[in-house]
């Protein structure tokens, strides 16, 4: 490990109510630091996790919509248990924080964000991550294209997408991660992408949870990554299913992700293996 500063860290579960641990690690997800209490092993699978997660989130900017400034700028993780926060911290740095379920949201993203100013002066550049790479070179165009293999549209899925101003699109994804349906207008190629990317994405997110906390029955319930441009929420659909949803960045997030939730329990009839009979 480089330079330890884990004492740095410190500022975030002394000062916050309610938070529980943080960890600073590189993007290739090495660890730079950990509040004490920690096993090794676990900041280690923190770390990685965290590294991944972001590698995927990256990749699914063209998703939340299309945009000359794609700038990712944080990641939150919801569990039964408790909250992860995951922002940048620099060039190829990431500070992530745990915290309990009923914590001052506010109050832990102004810590996290102060912090990583005063880790500017132990890292290489300031905090800005750019949601580039294979999102850019290959992704944009699918974002923006409609044609080319429509699957199965979903009409409850399309009413929320009409009905609250600023979304862009959804797809449903089964247990086996692949696409069971989605918005009309959204591309196969694109679902199917996006898709693979989600999966990874509940995966990590699932990894997560000893950091989140220690609870009897603990679920995790959804992961929001926000960009400059836009939203991507990836939510619990039940029996090993998920739905994923973009919005543009000034919608009402709160009015979107509530309807989707109301809209879980009438998916179920899209659940059937692709191609097997399913709902139309």
């Amino acid at each position: 490990m480089t330079t330890d500063l884990s004492w740095m860290l410190e500022d975030i579960v002394h000062n916050v109510p309610k938070a529980r641990h943080a960890v600073l690690l590189s993007a290739d997800g090495l660890p730079r630091g950990a509040t004490d209490g920690m096993a090794q092993q676990d900041v280690r699978t923190i770390s990685a996790a965290m590294a991944g997660m972001q590698s995927l989130s990256r990749a699914t900017s063209h998703f939340a919509g299309p945009g000359e400034d794609r700038q990712w700028n944080q990641t939150i993780i919801e569990f039964s248990h408790g909250w992860i926060f995951l922002i940048g911290a620099g060039q190829g740095a990431y500070l992530a924080a745990a915290a309990a379920p009923d914590v001052d949201m506010q109050q832990i993203s102004f810590r996290m964000h102060r912090l990583v100013a005063r880790l500017g002066n132990n890292l290489t550049s300031p905090p800005r991550v750019n949601a580039d790479g294979l999102a850019a070179r290959s992704g944009g165009a699918r974002a923006q294209q409609g044609a080319g293999g429509q699957g199965i549209p979903i009409v409850d899925l399309d009413e929320v997408v009409a009905e609250v101003q600023g979304a862009r699109h959804a797809v449903l994804l089964g247990s086996d991660g692949l696409p069971r349906g989605a918005t009309t207008g959204m591309s196969q190629d694109l679902a199917d992408t996006i898709s693979a990317a989600m999966t990874g994405i509940h995966a990590y997110s699932r990894a997560t949870s000893q950091f989140a906390g220690v609870g009897q029955d603990a679920q995790w319930r959804q992961t929001v990554i926000e960009f400059q441009h836009g939203w991507i929420f990836l939510i619990s659909a039940g029996r090993g299913a998920f739905l994923a949803a973009a919005a543009e960045h000034d919608a009402d997030i709160e009015e979107f992700t509530t309807r989707l939730h109301q809209v879980v329990p009438r998916l179920s009839s899209y659940m059937a293996p692709r191609g097997e009979a399913s709902r139309t």
